[in-house]
């Protein structure tokens, strides 16, 4: 047995207990991937995978927009409310502290497979979704500074 594929071999076991279909597909096709020997494809998931993510999500969030189910007139109502301008306001936070994870990640590995093995945890078992590492790595990020602070 290969052991180097255990490890998504488990993570694709866990979504399948946990009933998480995006992960399963995810996990199912990095594994196919190995199997068929495409390793070079890895590479330009890793570097782009978030980025193309991105778009697709950014896509569906834009939808009811082009369909035409949400207006101008809509866009500027969430301005009147106090719930659309807190979600405004939360909307613009997670923005940030997602960018910041993504920094952060780049800059310490060590702590990617943590945040991964919290994130495939969290979307199996607790119904959460796989946007999770990019915020986590963020408010980690903004928890190790508040630490550094605090040391001075």
């Amino acid at each position: 047995m290969n052991w180097e594929n255990l490890p998504i071999l488990i993570i694709l076991c866990l979504s399948v207990i946990g009933n998480n279909h995006s992960v399963s597909i995810a996990a199912l096709i990095l594994l196919l991937i190995k199997l068929l020997g495409f390793h070079t494809w890895f590479p330009y998931i890793e570097d782009h995978g978030i980025s193309i993510g991105i778009t697709i999500l950014t896509l569906a969030v834009l939808t009811p927009i082009a369909q035409g189910r949400i207006s101008i007139g809509g866009i500027l109502e969430a301005f009147k409310t106090p719930i659309g301008l807190v979600a405004i306001f939360v909307g613009i936070l997670v923005a940030w502290i997602a960018a910041q994870g993504v920094f952060f990640m780049k800059e310490s590995p060590e702590a990617v497979t943590a945040l991964v093995v919290g994130t495939i945890v969290g979307v199996c078992f607790f119904q959460g979704l796989a946007v999770g590492p990019l915020i986590a790595g963020g408010m980690v990020s903004l928890i190790i500074s508040a630490i550094g602070l605090f040391k001075n």
